[in-house]
């Protein structure tokens, strides 16, 4: 009755193995070591654009399939990788920006008008009002203190070399559990992204609640509730050799937990990023 005869599996794959543990016995998953969906034959899809990772030019992006599941945020028929102007439709000989009308100054000849131009002598890009992003990290050159650098706006737009601590009080779960919100997602992708924009750096995970309800249990959630934000960037691709969860319950408080404002600042998820000594 075994289809595996030579390799130890289980009962419920007919005695085949399922090493990523996705369902999908090895011998029919065309990506054995990484967990995966039955619709790509056991291969992962993880922004959920229908294009398997292993086919996907931009993984972590939602795209469409005429551009190898790459983002055309704008819809001007221009990749956002390859457009200039992501988030504004343009044209093609203007880098995916748009051209300005004749007759009307454009100084930096940027495709955005002087008078709507916040840095009308330096080319720039329409979502930052005109001003450059030179290393293209989404942090305006005279917001970002390393504009040279590709960094996170937790840092000030510098990378993290050394050690940062940064902390979210919008990764939100459901009442008095560790389970998470869909609306906490897009934060937990942007760590995902720093994460994968600094490979050699560690991320510490720490939970904490306001101080509600019984101490020991607060102990336990702040415990499951950084487990539960760990996994989901696990199931992200990012290494759990790379990860660490810990709970300090309501003993680190950040506000006054006599407040409802307060409390809501103390139920937070903190993240320190380091490099392994």
């Amino acid at each position: 009755d075994d289809a595996c005869l030579d390799v130890a599996g289980l009962a419920a794959l007919k005695g085949c193995p399922d090493t990523d543990g996705d369902g999908i016995a090895d011998k029919d998953d065309t990506c054995p070591d990484i967990a995966g969906l039955v619709a790509f034959n056991g291969c992962p899809d993880t922004d959920s654009d229908g294009i398997a990772d292993k086919n996907d030019a931009c993984p972590t992006e939602k795209g469409i399939a005429a551009f190898n599941g790459c983002p055309d945020t704008d819809g001007d028929g221009i990749a956002d990788k390859e457009d200039k102007c992501p988030t504004v439709k343009g044209v093609k000989e203007n880098n995916g920006c748009p051209k300005v009308a004749v007759g009307i100054s454009d100084r930096d000849n940027d495709g955005i008008a002087d008078t709507e131009d916040a840095c009308p002598d330096t080319k720039g890009l329409p979502q930052f009002k005109g001003c450059p992003d030179t290393d293209g990290d989404g942090i305006v050159d005279k917001d970002d203190k390393c504009p040279t650098e590709l960094g996170v706006k937790e840092n000030f737009g510098c990378p993290i070399k050394k050690e940062v601590t940064f902390s979210f009080d919008n990764i939100l779960f459901e009442t008095g559990k560790a389970v998470l919100k869909m609306q906490s997602f897009s934060t937990l992708d942007q760590v995902v992204t720093i994460m994968r924009d600094n490979p050699k750096h560690l991320a510490a995970i720490e939970g904490h609640t306001d101080s509600q309800g019984k101490a020991d249990a607060n102990q336990k959630l702040s415990e499951a509730r950084a487990k539960s934000c760990l996994d989901y960037l696990a199931s992200k691709g990012i290494d759990k050799s790379r990860l660490s969860s810990s709970g300090a319950g309501d003993k680190v408080p950040v506000a006054d937990n006599k407040t409802a404002e307060g409390r809501e600042k103390n139920r937070r998820v903190e993240f320190k990023l380091s490099l392994p000594k």
